[in-house]
């Protein structure tokens, strides 16, 4: 494929990324996603966008009432979190119709080979594929246009978005070579930290999810400090004592899961903290691992019961954000209409 003429050094650096409002945010979430979204915003090198993708969320079917509830409850995650509304754009994606007017030009783009060749609608839709929605097939044009309406440069993901930030790049250069323009940047992606991936905390194997029927599988940003210390008390684990270097834990998932949290809790690398950890038991590591879960994640959860008490205050946060959103995409939207020869854009 012919390469785009135009990359993302050419443009505003800003930061695009969404969390669906499926409910149960949890320390996967957090520290995956929220905590990165808020050193990005603090680093100021970059204009942040953040968003509750609601569009996204009814891919499969969601109760009316536990969406709207899901989507303020995420919001409140993300403030509590750190994210400043005066500082980063924040909003939930269905009060900008710029990110569904885009999706329909970018399904236009993408080819059918390119879908069925993503590995989460697989996952997804299981056995019976042909009873999944529609939505969900074409879920990674919406999210191609959830970045590239903003002409946003770079994107914090987890490996398992990564495939499809790799489809949003092909997109934006078939887009461009298409028309002959420059117009949509190639998307850079951001994957970095400790715990990127937060495993279950009852197996290593597995990642943390709100879908586990154990909810002593995973931390949620809603569990108090009592709650948070006694899951990971009772986290699984081995007999042997810590290494002392990163090689040590090959082969040992739940205590690299471990190790990997408190680095990323404490914003060191996994093999500073085996250097202070190296040879201790884990009937020592835990409690150390819970005083300091508890110091930052105790906080996050309070202040979002707080948040939650007026939904109000965070419905005009809402408003706000996508209102500063829509200055930004209404003029790519016009743009890429004009591009594509619509008349009257």
């Amino acid at each position: 494929m012919t390469e785009a003429v135009q990359t993302s050094s050419q443009f505003t650096p800003r930061v695009f990324s969404g969390i669906q409002p499926s409910g149960g945010l949890t320390l996967g979430n957090y520290l995956g996603a929220m905590k990165r979204f808020v050193d990005m915003q603090e680093e100021g090198s970059f204009e942040t966008v953040y968003c509750m993708v609601d569009l996204h969320a009814i891919t499969v079917w969601q109760d009316p009432d536990k969406l709207r509830h899901a989507t303020r409850e995420l919001c409140a995650g993300f403030i509590a979190a750190g994210i400043d509304p005066a500082k980063s754009i924040l909003f939930n994606q269905s009060r900008v119709p710029e990110h569904a007017q885009l999706a329909w030009i970018f399904n236009c783009v993408a080819r059918m080979g390119w879908m069925q060749r993503m590995t989460q609608f697989k996952d997804k839709a299981g056995k019976n594929a042909q009873n999944a929605s529609l939505g969900l097939f074409a879920y990674p044009a919406l999210m191609a246009a959830d970045i590239l309406v903003y002409h946003a440069t770079h994107v914090p993901v987890g490996e398992d978005q990564k495939q499809h930030l790799e489809l949003t790049r092909d997109i934006a250069i078939k887009f461009n070579h298409d028309y002959g323009t420059e117009f949509f940047p190639v998307t850079e992606p951001v994957i970095e930290g400790a715990a990127t991936r937060v495993m279950s905390l009852r197996d290593g194997s597995k990642k943390m999810s709100k879908s586990d029927p154990s909810d002593a599988s995973r931390i949620n940003m809603t569990d108090d400090a009592d709650t948070i210390a006694k899951k990971i008390r009772k986290a699984k684990t081995d007999p042997e004592a810590l290494p002392s270097e990163a090689k040590g834990l090959e082969d040992r998932p739940e205590a690299r899961n471990l190790v990997n949290i408190y680095a990323a809790l404490a914003d060191m690398d996994v093999d500073a903290v085996l250097r202070d950890v190296g040879g201790k038991q884990f009937s020592e590591f835990k409690p150390m691992l819970s005083d300091l879960a508890v110091a930052k994640l105790a906080p996050i959860s309070t202040e979002m019961a707080r948040l939650m008490q007026d939904t109000a205050e965070i419905d005009a946060i809402l408003d706000q954000g996508a209102t500063r959103a829509r200055d930004i995409a209404a003029p790519i939207l016009q743009k890429t209409y004009q591009i594509v020869g619509m008349v009257g854009a």
